[in-house]
Parts: structure tokens; C-alpha cells; sequence
């Protein structure tokens, strides 16, 4: 099957691998070529691949870390609209495992493969891709979710976070932009207090707030790392209940709102009704992430 459109490595066709996904993925269309550079620019402890079919209206990318050699990840899988229905999402699908079966890999995974990820998981709209990886054995393990806050509908005037920063400094705490020389100390706090991949998204993000008391950093919120996406952000166990997260969360929106956005997308999320209660975010987009056994 892989060999019907002559499957090759296409590693290194990062601008027309773009194109492609812009014309295949509607739901992301104009960010897609963005997300293909990200993927194609991983982290140091991750190799990856690129695979097309010879015309390259099919492609498929696919990564493993050296975090955790066993597990896989198919990241993205693009089949342009009127190349449909012949069947090179499955072949394309199949020769990412075989490289992926050739790197040492015994389970894979249609999801997202952090730090450096398009998506959580398959979003539920692109129902055609869900029912082809369904289709090739792969069984859904979770659900994840995105949340978006409407950046128009939040109070996000100079005032307004003037009085946060106020109300802060009245405890003592005082918040921050990271600048490019202070990035490095924000990311060893993220790395202590969380993992390698937030670490690496707070070194990587287009913008990077925290917070300090008595000169220790105690939370941060980063944007941008995945392209116009807000997140990660954290507060320390021992600072939690002073209203940090709500203003690092704010501060990182109003730089997006200032960068032209119109939304923000809230990746990934675990609390509902904080992002709920702080700006007024809504679940929003879905995402199935799925998972096989290679045999």
C-alpha cells in the first residue's frame, strides 16, 4: 500500500508541508504552516519525521523522545481535500508506524506529543480522520479540551491591571514580564517545581510573566509557545489562595489582545471554573487522543 504514491521521507519540506496542511486542516487553516515549522523544530531529546506521498498531497509527522523511547507519537496527518478517498491517510498512517516500529517504538499514539505539539489529540470536527484511525485499530483512551476566552469581553484596560498589580504588592507580591535575561531563572523555577516540558514551553513562549515574593518566584504564565495558544502557567503549592494565576493569566492576555488576537485558546486545561470565573473562558474545542499496541 505505502508503496502505491512512492511514500518518501519529506523531512526536509517544511515550507510545501505548510501549504499542505493549510489546504487539508480547515479548522487551523491559517495557522497550519506554523505548526508544521514547530513540529519540525522539536526539542533536542526528540527525533522526528516527516513522510509524503511522491506528489505530496499526503503527509504525516511523527516523533519519539528520548523521555520515553517506548511511546510514539503521530502528531499530524494531512491528506489535501481532493486527494481524498484513495486511501493515503491509511498508507500514510501505516508507514509513520513503521518508522516509528524502527526507532524502537511498541505503542502509539495519535495525540500530542509535548512540549512541542499541533494539537491535544484529534479534534472531534475532523470526524474523517477519527474514524481512519479507529478504522486501523486504534482505541480512544481520554478526552481533552481547550477553553476560549473572548480577549474583547475581558477587562484587560491599563487600569485594570494597574489595580491588579496594587492589589498584589499590598501582599507583598510583585509580578513581572520576563525579560530576555531573566527567562533562564523562570525556567529553572518551572523546571523545580513542574517538568522538563514546561520548562521548555516557558523558554520557547513569545510571552513569559511571573511572580515573586521576597525575591523567590513563585508562579508564572507563559503565551505563544504553540502558535496564539496562552499556556502553561503554575503557581507554587505554597502560594496558592493570593491571586496570582489571576493576574499572570490576565497580563499574558492582554499582550495576546495587543499582538491582534481576537480570542485566546486556553490549551490543554484542567480547571474549568478557574479560566471560567477569571475571564469568562467557554470549553470549547475537543479532542480525542488515541493510542495502539504495535504487534
Amino acid at each position: 500500500m505505502t508503496a502505491a504514491w512512492g511514500i518518501r521521507d519529506a523531512s526536509g519540506d517544511v515550507a510545501a508541508l505548510g501549504e499542505l496542511a493549510a489546504a487539508a486542516l480547515t479548522l487551523d487553516a491559517a495557522e497550519a504552516p506554523r505548526l508544521v515549522a514547530r513540529l519540525a523544530s522539536p526539542p533536542a531529546d526528540r527525533r522526528w519525521t516527516a513522510l509524503a506521498t511522491g506528489d505530496l498531497d499526503g503527509a504525516v509527522l511523527a516523533s519519539v523522545s528520548t523521555r520515553d523511547p517506548s511511546v510514539g507519537h503521530i502528531d499530524l496527518l494531512a491528506v489535501h481535500p481532493e486527494a481524498r478517498g484513495a486511501g493515503r491517510g491509511r498508507a500514510l498512517v501505516r508507514a509513520a508506524e513503521e518508522w516509528l516500529r524502527g526507532e524502537g517504538v511498541g505503542t502509539v499514539r495519535v495525540s500530542g506529543n509535548p512540549p512541542c505539539y499541533a494539537w491535544p489529540g484529534i479534534d472531534v470536527r475532523y470526524t474523517a480522520a477519527a474514524c481512519l484511525v479507529e478504522s486501523l485499530g486504534y482505541e480512544q483512551e481520554r478526552v481533552a479540551w481547550n477553553m476560549t476566552a473572548d480577549l474583547s469581553g475581558v477587562a484587560l484596560d491599563e487600569r485594570s491591571l494597574a489595580d491588579d498589580v496594587e492589589r498584589l504588592a499590598g501582599k507583598g507580591v510583585a509580578v513581572h514580564a520576563a525579560g530576555s535575561g531573566e527567562r533562564d531563572a523562570v525556567t529553572a523555577f518551572v523546571r523545580g517545581e513542574w517538568n522538563e516540558s514546561w520548562a521548555w514551553e516557558a523558554e520557547e513562549a513569545t510571552g513569559l510573566h511571573y511572580a515573586s515574593l521576597d525575591g523567590e518566584i513563585i508562579g508564572f504564565a507563559a503565551w505563544g509557545a504553540r502558535p496564539a495558544w496562552f499556556g502553561p502557567m503554575g503557581t507554587a503549592p505554597a502560594a496558592r489562595g493570593l491571586g496570582v494565576g489571576g493576574v499572570l493569566l490576565r497580563r499574558c492576555l492582554a499582550e495576546m489582545r495587543a499582538a491582534g488576537l481576537a480570542d485566546a485558546q486556553i490549551s490543554w486545561v484542567g480547571p474549568l471554573r478557574f479560566y471560567s470565573g477569571v475571564v469568562g473562558a467557554r470549553a470549547e474545542r475537543v479532542f480525542w487522543l488515541y493510542r495502539r499496541d504495535l504487534r
